[in-house]
């Protein structure tokens, strides 16, 4: 005999716990299925991927060294020899990374799916109205948050990192990247472009959720813009300017497209 789920609007604490709990397992499940596939597949996709910004033959480079006779504000990017030799000092540390690098992989690959699953436990506690467009927002949000990535990979990390491999404080010391240091900066530039471009999602949600309005975001629009500033410099500590504002647009941008899409704030009835 099989058991029924139960009916949300009767549901105990210990249901929702129940619920909650299957979908970790299938979570997790489906982590370790793609785990799997990505730990097989990172030793061909490593050097050509993961460490691409190592090398002058990065896309981006070659982009830009073609500019930058042009364009005098470009960074020069045409040295062909640039090439950043990744050692490692642990014994362990390129079994531990080949295991980092391939869960993280899964979860990003996996992102749409975890997702899916913490809507499908968060579905039955919405109204009707809610669930249309808490829906819009995870499927908006996930977008948002690939091409977050993508942008933290093509474009903040490589000049981050070039400017700080080629910077040089005396002549007589040799930057040596170890392997450690890199994969943390990778991934910490990568995700947190991920997380900055959920901005515009998050305010919409909070939107439908009647706490934030339009007037709030035009109203403090020279205070945000003071606040990216800064957050620009602190992701790119290359300094330069064209560098920092290559982050910056992305940011107000994605500012000005949560003002676009929150809701004006609704008028008040008269009260006699």
């Amino acid at each position: 005999m099989t058991r029924k789920n139960p009916d949300p609007a009767n549901m105990t604490f210990w249901d929702h716990l129940e619920v909650f709990r299957w979908s970790l397992i299938r979570i997790a499940a489906a982590l370790a299925v793609f785990f799997v596939l990505s730990f097989t597949a990172m030793p061909y996709i490593f050097d050509g991927f993961i460490l691409g910004a190592t090398s002058s033959d990065f896309f981006l480079y070659r982009w830009f060294s073609k500019l930058s006779g042009a364009l005098p504000f470009i960074p020069d990017f045409s040295d062909d020899r640039f090439s950043v030799d990744i050692i490692n000092i642990n014994v362990a540390s390129q079994f531990m990374t080949h295991m980092s690098v391939s869960f993280w992989m899964a979860v990003i690959l996996l992102f749409p799916y975890i997702v899916f699953e913490l809507w499908l436990f968060v579905k039955p506690a919405l109204y009707p109205h809610e669930k249309k467009g808490i829906a819009t927002a995870f499927c908006f949000g996930t977008f948002m948050f690939y091409i977050g990535c993508a942008v933290g990979y093509c474009i903040v990390f490589p000049f981050t990192f070039r400017f700080l491999v080629e910077y040089t404080l005396g002549t007589h010391i040799v930057n040596q990247i170890s392997l450690n240091s890199y994969m943390s900066n990778f991934f910490g530039m990568v995700f947190i472009m991920g997380l900055v471009f959920e901005m515009p999602p998050l305010a919409w949600v909070l939107s439908k959720l009647g706490v934030l309005h339009r007037d709030i975001l035009k109203k403090y629009r020279r205070h945000a813009i003071v606040l990216l500033l800064i957050a620009a410099a602190v992701i790119t500590p290359s300094g330069d300017p064209f560098t920092m504002m290559l982050v910056f647009i992305p940011l107000y941008l994605l500012y000005e497209i949560a003002v676009c899409i929150v809701k004006e704030k609704p008028v008040e009835a008269d009260t006699q």
